[in-house]
């Protein structure tokens, strides 16, 4: 508890203490150190989805007031409980984390009461607490003894949790390790004023964890004026010279203590950012009322979605509740609601670098059916190099389906050239870069030979055709309605009369000005034109593209996502013409105008219809 914008332990009230006779728990708790066995008990985290990309961490700052001898409330607090258990699935929440000033004395009667409403979480959420100023008797640090809090909240209180993996000897400090979003999380749970001790303890359990990313919680780190605007305090500075800056694993460090809340970001020994926030609300109506914040990781999107909220204020019939508990439901100011960027990889490879996964070779992915495979890790060239026309790109399941490589136009070397550029998920780890456009119209492309087989396949059972693709960032240009793949020929010579245009090919996959990927076929046995349309593609960014066809009707997948505006048309195979078989770009009326723009990688014909998980980038 602070009032704002003092950092040197401003305005606190005079402790009123009981005496209050507990166990030695100093001694009890020395060097405890939970083990996988003793943690994995049944009945915890069994509705939480450890390989989900996106989990929450619930964060609850100061509960002092609702705790304060005979004003104490605690229905607030337990309805935030009740409010975790019940959305554990539903937001995937993994762990709740207290950061200090659970009660207003610290008193047996006033700790008692907390730790019987904690009751609620156990055995359905895992949590940490830690000491606030107001939980214990006054001290300089963690080596303190024997107290009501300790006697509550030590060690033994975190003994069945799965997350839980030790204390420091005094048993003021803990520490967990989460497992979510497919990776180990650790949680520092770091007592009011740590030790130098303590310091050392906590050290120890990053350099026995060294490629875990950390999330410190503390009582007090940093204070803010009404601007938001986060300033480490004088223990915090403590912390930060102390563990945070020399330990590059720290990316979160969360303390209450001192309101308004807010938020800074600090550059560490490593130049990593390190999000330092204060989560405290106890200022609020009804003592923050139980106020909860969830950090909403989400590792698809590199982001952390903060949002602060009152479970027992949200659970009222909205008819029913008073003005200031309508206007508490929900915080949405600067502080108190928004989103950070984090590039997960890029923040953790200094001390959990991904190990990209290892190219597959081609017999591995080419399932039944399969009836061409290019892929453009051949060598010859190094990346960067131009690939000289009459190049030949062969056809891995020796079906004959080799691609020969031509300039568009006048076209210079330039507008074809090898990379070292990949989808993550592809397996051969290269590309062909195209530099192709208009004005004047420019680019390459790869074509079977005049006799390949593909020329003439009418895929009347279904197909599915696969690529990789990656657009420039920027995207500069004119690239509208650019081809990245087809056969050629034109529609109208086989007798096909209801399309946009008799000249165009009978199948291609197009970009539109909006960046919207199109597919449109002229089916073998329908005298129709069915189009696929995609959302605009990303820039800068690998996308795995699939079309499949079952026969009956084609569907458009994005990065194993199915599009919306996949017609319901019927569509039985394509009608090919014996004509090749292009990548690289498009013709109209049998002319090549513009060349793609951007990066290619493997691309896989098989001829019938494929289930996600058997994509090239094997997605489910």
């Amino acid at each position: 508890m602070s009032t704002a914008g003092q950092q040197n332990g401003p305005g606190r009230r005079a402790l009123l203490r009981a005496a209050v006779a507990v166990p030695a728990a100093g001694a009890a708790t020395a060097a405890f150190e939970a083990t996988p066995a003793q943690a994995a008990t049944a009945g915890w985290g069994g509705r939480f989805d450890t390989e989900s990309p996106r989990f929450a961490l619930a964060v609850l700052p100061d509960t002092q007031y609702l705790f304060d001898a005979d004003s104490a409330d605690p229905a607030p607090l337990r309805e935030t409980f009740r409010y975790l258990v019940a959305e554990r699935a539903e937001a995937n929440i993994a762990f709740m984390t207290h950061l200090g000033d659970v009660t207003e004395h610290g008193t047996e009667d006033e700790i008692g009461r907390a730790a019987d409403t904690f009751r609620t979480l156990q055995g359905k959420v895992p949590y940490s607490v830690l000491a606030g100023n107001h939980d214990i008797p006054s001290s300089t640090d963690d080596q303190r003894g024997a107290t009501a809090y300790l006697a509550a909240f030590g060690p033994e209180r975190y003994a069945s949790m799965p997350t839980f993996r030790g204390a420091s000897p005094d048993g003021y400090n803990s520490y967990h390790v989460l497992s979510a979003g497919g990776r180990e999380w650790l949680v520092l749970a770091l007592d009011w004023r740590v030790s130098d001790k303590g310091l050392r303890w906590a050290q120890g359990v990053l350099d026995a964890h060294p490629t875990l990313p950390a999330v410190l919680t503390t009582h007090d780190i940093a204070w803010s004026d009404d601007d938001g605007k986060a300033q480490l305090s004088d223990n915090g500075r403590r912390l930060w010279d102390g563990l945070v800056r020399g330990n590059d694993q720290i990316f979160l460090a969360l303390g209450g203590h001192y309101w308004p809340p807010g938020r800074t970001v600090l550059s560490n020994g490593a130049d990593n950012d390190v999000h330092v926030h204060i989560t405290n609300y106890q200022d609020r109506y009804y003592g923050g009322a139980g106020m909860i914040r969830t950090y909403g990781f989400d590792l698809v999107r590199g982001v952390i979605d903060v949002e602060t909220f009152a479970p027992w204020f949200l659970a009222r019939d909205p008819e029913k509740r008073t003005p200031l508990e309508a206007e508490t439901i929900e915080l949405s100011g600067p502080v108190d609601r928004f989103s950070l960027r984090v590039d997960f990889d890029e923040r953790f490879k200094g001390f959990a670098p991904v190990v990209p996964p290892k190219p597959r070779p081609a017999s591995a992915v080419m399932p039944r059916g399969t009836v061409a495979y290019w892929r453009f890790d051949g060598s010859g060239t190094a990346a960067g190099a131009p690939v000289a026309d009459g190049t030949v790109v062969r056809d891995l399941t020796g079906r004959g389906n080799d691609l020969t490589v031509s300039r568009l136009n006048t076209s210079g070397p330039d507008v074809l050239t090898r990379s070292a550029d990949h989808h993550p998920g592809q397996p051969a780890h290269a590309s062909l870069h195209f530099d192709g456009g208009k004005g004047p119209d420019r680019g390459a492309v790869l074509t079977t030979g005049p006799h390949a087989a593909l020329n003439s396949a009418k895929f009347t059972r279904g197909y599915t055709i696969e690529t990789f693709i990656r657009l420039p960032e920027p995207f500069e240009g004119d690239h509208a309605w650019m081809g990245i793949l087809s056969w050629e020929g034109r529609n109208g010579d086989a007798g096909k009369t209801t399309g946009w245009s008799p000249l165009e090919p009978t199948c291609s996959l197009n970009l539109s000005p909006e960046r919207f990927l199109q597919f449109v076929v002229y089916p073998e046995q329908q005298d129709a034109d069915p189009t696929s349309w995609s959302h605009a593609l990303p820039v800068g960014r690998w996308t795995h593209i699939a079309v499949v066809n079952d026969g009956r009707r084609t569907v458009l997948y994005v990065d194993g996502s199915k599009i919306a505006r996949n017609p319901t048309q019927p569509s039985t195979g394509i009608a090919t013409l014996g004509k090749p078989f292009v990548i690289g770009a498009t013709q109209f009326d049998e002319r090549f105008g513009q060349g793609f723009y951007g990066w290619i990688g493997d691309t896989r014909i098989v001829d019938r219809a494929l289930p996600v998980r058997d994509f090239l980038t094997s997605f489910a």
